[in-house]
């Protein structure tokens, strides 16, 4: 087995280590150290251990125990009387010793980096009595380290960050290695750094592991990421040295190192001119290889004959410019406009500026597009007055409008009558006036809000909106009334010149000065003996008594006409009829009892007892009477006839039935008793609305011909129903088995017996029955024949 370059250098070094130790370990043997021992009954002598501390090599992976030293006593002759333990950390386990001769070994392994040292005790014995010959004294054999561990990057790998455009010698990072050897011990755990990716763009410092910038003026617009190797070795990167590696990556930061530039030197761009206001004309958008906060930039328009016109902004998320309009387009006014835009930089680096201008210029050119527009009115509101007296066909006023375009198109003019429903106005179609149509009510909608619309002629989808405000001034044609419905009273009590009531009034009408009323008595209650009316010249009036002793048993109710005229021109008046009431009053005047009626009641009766009494009768006749209805409404049985009928069902003409002896699912007296006569009944599952005919009675004739008779009766009942369900029903014909009178009809055998019964009368009974006769006929187109 031949051992390699490095291998034979590790093997030179330990054994020459090896011998070393074995040496100095000799020679601390032959040094001697007394120390007084006493025991009992003996004179004192004067023993002594040969001693020192031991060392032993790390990793030791030989297959015999590894030897450490030697222990001995000046009290051992030689002659096997002394024995020698051990004792302590490893004892046994790892550590043994010779009891005879003291030699310490290694049985294990040892590794220096997961235990330095040992502390262990040893003791000469007397072997025959077990007793110390020497005081137990403590020894430390230390583990001789080896490079045995390679350097390690704890916190690779590594990411970092350097600015573009960096001069030569910018530290990116530090890198650290560790090695886990002895570093108080030879060279096992003296690191130095090396690159082996990433040159010739970056470096890294040997001792340190700062890795640092080697190239001058690196563009992240080129490349923006590097991946880096770097080596630790130890043994100071002498050859022999363990080593470890990590990657770097280092990515190149942007900095504002490109101008912005547009791609092109200028632009047209084609709009119609109805375009709305605030709507996007056109993007554009300078290029910036540079990133994030360096690429943002700022749009103006710095010359043309748009600067009104147009105005641009920039888009945060894109950084194009956005050029939008601010003034509505007119073709025919102007067909195009130029814009001169400015793009620029918002973050200028200063070291940088020696690359040139960090803006650009283009221009814009913007071809306003001809397009047929709706006809424009020459005012956006017209307001207009008009009096509520004018007649039909009055003029109220005149809206205009034009074609804006070139074209100059004739205008027709309409009322949208949406606005006008009640058809209040018309307006010619050619001249644009408007009239009024009805008569005009100005207490009833005082401002009319229409809409007028105005159509090219020659391209009646093209419509323009007017909007007119028309008032209607107020004339005096409502005469004046009170201003609420009065509840008068008059005590029995009540004193003359005493006030009961204090009235105003109200006028539809909006004069310009505001209203004036004026209140009085008319001519026929002007000289009455029992009120008197007073006007307080501020709209209102007070009505007074001129008498006392009012009595409800002589005259409960008084009716006062009042005659109230506006100021208006000409002034309108109206007569209102004061209601009051005679009523009985407490000492403070208040109005308790104001009925007559209530004199004619008896003493000991109140209404309210009588109310009480008339609605207990109410309610007992509505019971009486809600009982009544529900037992008149109970409904009848469906079944007129105590006796069972005979059932009608749906049977299969494939299903036997249970003989004569079933007696459950069917009737069987009826076809026991073939003479029976049977009467109309009524149907369980249908109300009878229409009576059935009286059916002829059954005569004893041969049982074929009874059932052939039954069933066409059946027949015949539920042709002539008309309550009856869609369906056919043949019925009670299902009982069969053996000594049955009228033979089994069941369709199973009926084909191969030999029953003389002839079914072509099935024939006849049109197309419900037309799969019975195909069954059971004998005409040449039988289904079985």
């Amino acid at each position: 087995m031949k051992l390699g370059k490095v291998e034979f250098c590790h093997f030179l070094q330990i054994i020459a280590l090896f011998l070393c130790l074995s040496g100095m370990n000799q020679a601390e043997l032959s040094r001697s150290r007394s120390k007084p021992y006493f025991q009992s009954g003996r004179t004192r002598t004067k023993r002594s251990w040969v001693w020192n501390q031991f060392f032993v090599l790390e990793e030791y992976m030989g297959t015999d125990p590894l030897y450490v030293g030697k222990l001995h006593s000046d009290v051992d002759k030689g002659d096997g009387s002394i024995k020698y333990i051990l004792s302590g950390e490893g004892a046994s386990s790892i550590f043994i010793i010779d009891e005879n001769t003291g030699d310490i070994h290694a049985t294990k392994r040892l590794d220096r980096e997961e235990q330095a040292y040992y502390t262990l005790r040893a003791q000469a014995l007397d072997r025959l009595t077990n007793k110390p010959v020497e005081p137990e004294s403590e020894f430390v054999i230390k583990i001789q380290d080896i490079n045995d561990n390679e350097p390690k990057f704890l916190d690779g790998p590594y990411t970092a960050g350097v600015p573009e455009m960096s001069p030569v010698g910018t530290s990116v990072v530090q890198v650290t290695a560790t090695d886990a050897d002895d570093p108080t011990y030879g060279n096992s755990a003296r690191v130095v750094y090396s690159i082996l990716q990433g040159q010739p763009y970056f470096s890294v410092e040997p001792k340190t592991g700062v890795i640092k910038t080697a190239l001058p003026n690196m563009d992240r617009e080129a490349k923006d990421q590097y991946l880096l190797v770097i080596q630790a070795k130890d043994m100071v990167g002498q050859n022999g040295g363990l080593s470890g590696t990590t990657s770097v990556t280092v990515t190149l930061t942007d900095v504002n190192d490109n101008p912005p530039r547009f791609p092109r030197r200028s632009y047209q761009y084609n709009v119609p001119e109805s375009l709305p206001v605030a709507s996007v004309v056109a993007r554009i958008k300078a290029a910036d290889a540079d990133v994030g906060p360096n690429a943002e930039m700022e749009y103006k328009i710095v010359d043309g004959d748009g600067l009104g016109v147009f105005k641009i902004s920039v888009d945060k998320d894109t950084q194009e410019g956005i050029i939008t309009i601010q003034k509505e387009l007119d073709f025919e006014a102007k067909t195009s406009y130029t814009l001169r835009i400015e793009a620029a930089n918002m973050h200028v680096d200063p070291r940088f500026l020696s690359l040139g201008p960090f803006s650009d210029m283009t221009t814009v050119k913007i071809i306003v597009e001809d397009v047929d527009e709706p006809p424009v009115f020459t005012s956006r509101l017209y307001s207009m007055v008009v009096s509520e007296a004018a007649k039909v066909g009055t003029i109220i006023g005149t809206v205009a409008a034009h074609d804006p375009d070139a074209s100059n198109s004739p205008v027709r003019y309409s009322i949208d009558r949406n606005t006008d429903l009640e058809r209040y106005f018309n307006i010619d179609a050619n001249s644009g006036v408007i009239t009024t149509a009805k008569s005009l009510d100005r207490e009833t909608n005082a401002v009319h809000n229409i809409t007028v619309l105005a159509m090219e002629s020659q391209n009646p989808a093209q419509i323009g909106r007017g909007y007119v405000a028309i008032t209607i001034l107020d004339i005096n044609d409502n005469a004046p009334e009170f201003a609420m419905e009065y509840e008068t009273t008059v005590c029995e009590n009540a004193q003359p010149g005493q006030v009961i009531q204090k009235i105003s009034a109200i006028d539809k009408d909006d004069p310009p000065n505001g209203h004036q009323f004026y209140f009085s008595l008319t001519s026929e209650a002007a000289n009455n003996h029992n009120f008197t009316l007073q006007d307080n010249k501020d709209n209102t009036a007070t009505v007074l008594t001129r008498r006392n002793g009012f009595r409800r048993q002589e005259q409960s109710v008084f009716y006062l006409p009042i005659y109230i005229v506006d100021s208006g021109s000409p002034s309108l008046s109206s007569t209102n009829t004061l209601t009051i009431r005679v009523c009985d009053c407490d000492a403070d005047g208040i109005a308790q009892t104001c009925n007559a009626e209530a004199y004619i009641l008896p003493a000991g009766l109140s209404t309210g007892a009588l109310i009480a009494i008339l609605a207990c009768v109410l309610t007992l006749l509505v019971l009486v009477l809600l009982i009544v209805t529900m037992r008149r409404r109970k409904k009848e049985p469906l079944i007129f006839d105590e006796e069972r009928d005979i059932r009608e069902n749906i049977v299969r003409y494939d299903d036997e039935g249970g003989g004569e002896e079933d007696t459950e699912a069917f009737d069987m007296a009826a076809l026991r008793n073939l003479n029976i006569i049977r009467d109309t009944k009524t149907r369980r599952d249908v109300t009878p609305e229409i009576q059935f005919l009286s059916r002829p009675t059954f005569k004893s004739i041969p049982d074929n011909v009874i059932f052939r008779e039954f069933i066409w009766e059946r027949l015949k009942e539920a042709d002539v129903d008309p309550c009856a369900p869609p369906y056919d029903s043949l019925q009670t014909y299902a009982f069969e088995g053996n000594g049955s009178v009228a033979e089994s009809l069941s369709s199973l055998d009926s084909i191969s017996s030999n029953s003389d019964q002839n079914y072509d009368y099935l024939s006849d009974w049109g197309p419900r029955f037309k799969r019975l006769a195909d069954m059971y006929g004998t005409g040449p187109d039988c289904l079985y024949s």
